[in-house]
């Protein structure tokens, strides 16, 4: 499991797993998600309306979500839930959709089935890494400028604008948190501590 508090796992790209059970097909469907309003989206495009159940969970940052979709309570969606947090995943959705095969499965088996289905999605699809960025500002006077410019061209980092002002210049960048301190001690040292980066306020 990932102990970075600076990076997360997801899925690289949508995945899917299929099992049958007692004549039930369940098919797992996972993908990577931005937001719990996208979650929503995509579970609305991957949903068959003409199956038994569509079972979901996904889990975005704090924010997570269940359903069991008409099976009986605790056997579909937290099973779904578990095999996310299990395979320590981030910003994803899975999918479980059952037809029915004529043949109950009980609780038990119901729960087994989902979280299967769930875990095996997961533990074959093809994962990625997300690594925090923020967002930092400059504020630097004109003849610091050179200096400044040789630092950011040795690292990798997007350059997003810059802001002329009369004492100087406010420039905008984005990199990997745990690039920060290097860059903020490789500004100090190039402008003999002049310029010291900030963070960017959240909108």
């Amino acid at each position: 499991m990932s102990t970075d508090p600076t990076e997360l796992r997801t899925l690289a790209r949508p995945y899917s797993f299929e099992l049958l059970v007692k004549k039930s097909r369940f098919l797992a469907q996972g993908a990577p998600v931005e937001s719990p309003e996208h979650a929503m989206a995509v579970l609305a495009e991957l949903s068959d309306h003409a199956a038994t159940h569509n079972c979901f969970a996904y889990r975005t940052g704090d924010a997570y979500r269940f359903s069991d979709d008409g099976e009986p309570g605790g056997t579909a969606g937290r099973p779904i839930l578990a095999a996310i947090e299990g395979r320590d995943l981030d910003r994803v959705l899975v999918v479980v959709t059952r037809w029915y095969g004529g043949i109950k499965l009980g609780a038990g088996g119901l729960a087994r089935a989902y979280g299967g289905s769930a875990s095996e999605c997961l533990r074959t699809a093809p994962v990625r890494v997300v690594r925090e960025r923020v967002r930092v500002l400059l504020a630097a006077r004109f003849d610091d400028l050179g200096a400044i410019y040789g630092v950011l061209e040795r690292r990798d980092l997007d350059k997003l604008g810059e802001d002329y002002r009369a004492e100087g210049v406010v420039l905008r960048v984005e990199l990997d948190r745990r690039d920060l301190e290097s860059l903020q001690r490789a500004l100090a040292d190039a402008t003999r501590g002049r310029v010291i980066p900030e963070l960017e306020a959240a909108d």
